[in-house]
């Protein structure tokens, strides 16, 4: 048996992949700006 991953039982509003693109994001550029504070600062 597996699991339905293609047909979701409900519908989300912003899609899952959206929203961790956008987690991806923020967290990159918090790196990026601890980074620099380190490195020039």
């Amino acid at each position: 048996m597996t699991l339905p991953e293609e047909e979701p039982r409900y519908e989300p509003g912003p899609t899952p992949g959206k929203i961790l693109a956008w987690v991806l994001l923020f967290v990159v550029a918090a790196v990026v700006v601890v980074a620099g504070g380190v490195y020039f600062g």
